[in-house]
């Protein structure tokens, strides 16, 4: 998307959050989900989606979020979160998911 047609989807939303019962809390988590994303984005660079592969050598970056996935989902059902947002965090890394997919699409 062109940061025109985020603008005019971003202009959608708002009109349809009025209309739906809890839509403007649905809108407020989807846009502190992408501040997040975009936060982590800058101060980590790109490294979900090119990963420096020191350690995991030969791991796309697809295969690399499925295991931090699996680490999220893990210390989900052990309620080990350490302070962290977890569910937060396994819904950036789903969105993270969703754009490596498209990624290696767009290479094929």
């Amino acid at each position: 998307m062109t940061p025109k047609e985020i603008s005019q989807c971003i202009d959608r939303l708002f009109s349809k959050a009025e209309s739906a019962p809890n839509g403007f809390d649905i809108l407020s988590e989807c846009v502190a989900l992408a501040e997040m994303l975009i936060d982590k984005n800058v101060a980590y660079g790109d490294s979900a989606l090119t990963p420096l592969t020191v350690f995991a050598h030969g791991l796309d970056a697809e295969a690399q979020i499925l295991v931090r996935l699996d680490d999220k989902l893990s210390r989900l059902a052990r309620g080990n979160a350490a302070g962290e947002d977890t569910i937060k965090d396994l819904l950036g890394y789903l969105i993270l998911l969703r754009l490596a997919r498209q990624k290696k699409h767009q290479q094929t």
